[in-house]
């Protein structure tokens, strides 16, 4: 009796293994062969069940272990950091874990009601990936394409069709190893993974980008000032004094600081203290950028500012954390704020969308806070004008969760669709240099003060990503399923 009630979980269970496993294939892993096959595996069962609410339940339970094993991180900054009791934190994060896995639910469930599972299925995959990213301001972490960076044959395609695209080519990579257990179309299909793999590999070889100017040098602050540290008025001083000595340490041309590295408004740093940066970076015929918040018209940003050999430029964060930057529908949210959440600056302003590259030592540089980096088609929106990109981040909120090198795999990518080198600076991890094939060149160990420098270089060029951004793969994948649709009906 036992075993017949059993029976019916264990289809979800292995989803569930199989969902979680797959995390493995992301960074600091970069196993990317396991996301292929935790997909080849939920295809094939969702392939095999009789009914769509059979295929939802499938989808949803490799959902649950797939966000409950990558994003767990979120119970660290809502209970550690953000002072909400233990079980509120714990539901709170398995609430939305849930939330999330209605996407992976509803690609098993809609993909019985169309024809031709195997073209059904990576692009229902991918178009739950797309509306993930947009719905309720987006949350587009791990997505498919990012377990495919830097290593994968696949990530050859990541200049030409962005994130969605190499998505879209590793799930489909997961249909058809299904479709080669069949022996009937073994023999099609071995030329069709071959040809893929071959392309990108190739793609690997197109120079998409060329250098411009001369090499230069920079360096990237990590002050790892402690997240539960950080908002104390009596560590203010000593953030002060140790981001000073950091700066005068390095005779850089452009030196870089995290998000936020001094915790308190722009107006309220000492007129001294700037002026004493300000005259090193003269001094090294520089500029260096500051993290801090702004407060202008009665509104606060989360602002990046440079000082030093050019005139003051400011970038303001433009794509803001719901819960973490502003409190949606107020109204309705506000008391989780008000009773349980001690978390700073959660009335920020957004930045303009369409600021442009700030000129530093006299390269164009395009700035980006945080996680205004995991959206590739909000990157572009500076391209091709400016050389360089360089993102101010602060993961301490997530302590040593797998966070910060989730983050730092999603900076590779848009090294790789933009042919653009990625310099990352950020309070404890992970601070580094990417180069345009989406590697790392150098890196700061985590959770530990130091300062990075490097010779990076300029480039220019357009990538067919910075040209046409996700439009192309979108309209590939919608007019493709708009034919299913129509094929069904007929």
């Amino acid at each position: 009796m036992r075993t017949s009630l059993l029976k019916p979980c264990l289809p979800l269970l292995l989803m569930v293994m199989a969902g979680a496993i797959s995390i493995l294939g992301y960074a600091p892993f970069y196993l990317y062969p396991l996301p292929i096959i935790s997909l080849t595996t939920l295809f094939y069962y969702i392939q095999k069940s009789d009914s769509a609410t059979k295929a939802a339940w499938l989808g949803f339970s490799f959902g649950l272990g797939f966000f409950c094993a990558g994003v767990s991180w979120i119970y660290i900054s809502l209970h550690d950091f953000g002072g909400m009791p233990f079980a509120m934190a714990a539901f709170a994060t398995f609430a939305f874990c849930a939330f999330l896995s209605l996407f992976t639910a509803a690609v098993g469930f809609i993909s019985k009601k169309l024809p031709h599972p195997a073209i059904a299925l990576p692009i229902l995959w991918v178009v739950a990936e797309w509306i993930r990213s947009w719905i309720f301001t987006g949350f587009p972490w791990l997505n498919v394409g990012y377990s495919q960076i830097p290593y994968s044959p696949l990530a050859g395609f990541a200049p030409a069709l962005g994130v969605y695209g190499v998505s879209l080519l590793t799930a489909l990579v997961a249909s058809l190893i299904l479709l080669f257990l069949d022996t009937q179309t073994r023999k099609k299909t071995a030329i069709a993974l071959t040809t893929l793999f071959i392309s990108g590999i190739s793609l690997q070889y197109v120079t998409w980008s060329k250098p411009e100017g001369d090499k230069f040098s920079v360096a990237l602050l990590q002050g790892n000032i402690a997240q539960d540290m950080k908002w104390d008025a009596a560590e203010v001083q000593r953030t002060l004094d140790k981001y000073y000595a950091l700066v005068t340490a390095s005779n850089a041309s452009i030196i870089v600081m995290p998000e936020t590295a001094f915790p308190m408004l722009v107006t309220q740093l000492p007129e001294a203290y700037i002026a004493a940066l300000k005259a090193h970076a003269v001094k090294n015929q520089g500029d260096i950028i500051i993290g801090a918040v702004e407060y202008e018209n009665e509104q606060y940003y989360n602002s990046m500012l440079s000082i030093g050999s050019a005139e003051t430029q400011v970038y303001r964060k433009s794509h803001l954390v719901p819960f973490g930057e502003f409190i949606p529908l107020k109204s309705v949210f506000g008391w989780i704020y008000r009773d349980w959440l001690n978390i700073p600056l959660t009335d920020l302003a957004r930045g303009d969308i369409h600021q442009q590259p700030i000129q530093i030592s006299g390269k164009k540089a395009a700035l980006n806070i945080c996680y205004e980096d995991v959206f590739g088609e909000e990157i572009i929106r500076q391209l091709p004008q400016a050389g360089i990109l360089i993102n101010a981040s602060n993961d301490a909120w997530y302590g040593e969760s797998l966070a910060s090198y989730q983050h730092l795999q999603m900076s590779q990518m848009r090294a790789l669709e933009t042919g653009r080198m990625m310099l990352r600076a950020t309070n404890t991890g992970a601070t580094a240099v990417i180069g345009v094939d989406g590697k790392v060149i150098s890196q700061l160990p985590h959770f530990e003060t130091g300062v990075l420098e490097e010779s990076v270089q300029s480039y220019s060029g357009t990538t067919p990503y910075v040209r046409f951004g996700n439009w192309p793969v979108l309209l590939i994948m919608l007019s493709t399923l708009g034919l299913l649709w129509v094929r069904k009906k007929k």
